[in-house]
């Protein structure tokens, strides 16, 4: 499958991360809009197939098609630029500033929200025909999830916030060693299933991802579930960014930089 060794495929990172920040802001705004669309579509598959089977595990087999197609088309999640773009800081590329990569997240969380909200708005129409009556099994089961992940960290307080971050750390550790993936392999078989293991731990794991949160908790709002905007943003999507920088920056970006391209002399025999 044309696998790529880590020094190479490190340095596509770097690359990767270079480009993003010197891309035209329509062509940001809109690879992120349609990243955020596609996850979301993702997302609300997975939904639906453990309300009709019942098995959770078999919407998290299938999720990752939606990681998949996004990267294969060459759009961007804000939590693959998380991860790549301070490491064309971090290597000093020329012209890549601070300023850059703050416009670059900024960019990209805007363009994903936008997608995410826009499948959100269609998928409360879909399973309430155009909010003409009570959403189906799958937008209540959306609403719950909402609920769940808000109002259920809130009534851990302190302890609640911090499992919270956590599990958007070990989200994005995950989520971007798949954006990895898609580049240790020539071969799109290759890349696409470098990509699928990691994304499909994640779902499954129940981690918190912060671009999937657009879509399904702004659903849960537009179907009437029992939680507000600011539980929204305080209990779960603001810490989620957080953790979805400093676990995938952390975990992913930064030992995959330290360890491939600034390499540590070796010992002497």
């Amino acid at each position: 499958m044309s696998y790529l060794v880590p020094s190479e495929f490190v340095t596509k990172m770097i690359d990767a991360g270079e480009s993003k920040i010197f891309m035209s802001t329509r062509d940001t705004v809109i690879r992120a809009f349609m990243a955020g669309a596609i996850l979301a579509l993702a997302a609300w598959f997975a939904v639906t197939i453990n309300v009709q089977t019942g098995q959770p595990l078999l919407g998290a087999v299938l999720f990752p098609v939606g990681f998949c197609m996004l990267y294969l088309f060459g759009f961007d999640l804000l939590t693959g630029v998380f991860v790549l773009a301070p490491l064309a800081l971090i290597d000093k590329r020329p012209g890549v500033t601070l300023g850059g990569v703050l416009r670059n997240w900024g960019l990209v969380f805007v363009g994903n929200f936008l997608g995410a909200f826009t499948v959100a708005v269609m998928m409360a129409i879909y399973v309430t025909y155009g909010f003409s009556q009570e959403p189906n099994a799958v937008g209540k089961a959306i609403g719950i999830v909402g609920e769940n992940r808000t109002l259920g960290y809130q009534a851990h307080g302190a302890a609640g916030m911090l499992t919270l971050f956590v599990r958007g750390m070990l989200c994005n550790w995950m989520v971007s060693a798949g954006v990895v993936g898609a580049m240790i392999s020539t071969h799109v078989s290759g890349k696409v299933i470098a990509m699928w293991m990691p994304i499909m731990l994640f779902f499954y794991m129940v981690f918190e991802h912060s671009i999937v949160n657009m879509f399904l908790f702004p659903s849960g709002l537009l179907l009437g579930a029992h939680f507000t905007i600011m539980d929204y943003l305080i209990w779960n999507e603001i810490p989620t960014v957080l953790g979805n920088l400093v676990g995938g920056l952390a975990f992913t970006g930064l030992t995959l930089y330290a360890t491939h391209v600034k390499t540590a002399p070796k010992r002497n025999a």
